[in-house]
């Protein structure tokens, strides 16, 4: 009957000599200034904003005036102005970030 080997256990110090995480760098395609179109800058406002701006203040406008689905969460009702935007009643926060492309430049 032959005994298995086992692997030698890792030190406390070759973990220490592992290379030190790098600081993730943010990607320069999200941080580019992006003109909303009339009807987004109608909810945004006119000034040039990230990509990462702009959902974060579609997020704003959809807390503060309450268009979250009460049932689902996931899926926000539009109101006059997010609906010349989204181009139908409602849709889900997974398809929004899709939408907001084409009225951005």
């Amino acid at each position: 009957m032959a005994t298995a080997k086992k692997a030698p256990a890792k030190t406390a110090a070759a973990a220490k000599t592992a290379a030190p995480a790098k600081k993730r760098t943010p990607n320069a395609a999200f941080m580019k200034a992006l003109t909303p179109s009339p009807a987004l800058a109608a909810v945004v406002g006119a000034a040039p904003l990230p990509r990462t701006e702009i959902i974060s203040k579609l997020w704003v406008y959809i807390k503060a005036n309450n268009l979250q689905d009460a049932a689902n969460k996931r899926m926000i009702n539009a109101d006059a102005k997010l609906k010349d935007v989204f181009g139908k009643p409602q849709v889900s926060m997974f398809e929004m970030a899709g939408l907001i492309g084409k009225h951005v430049k």
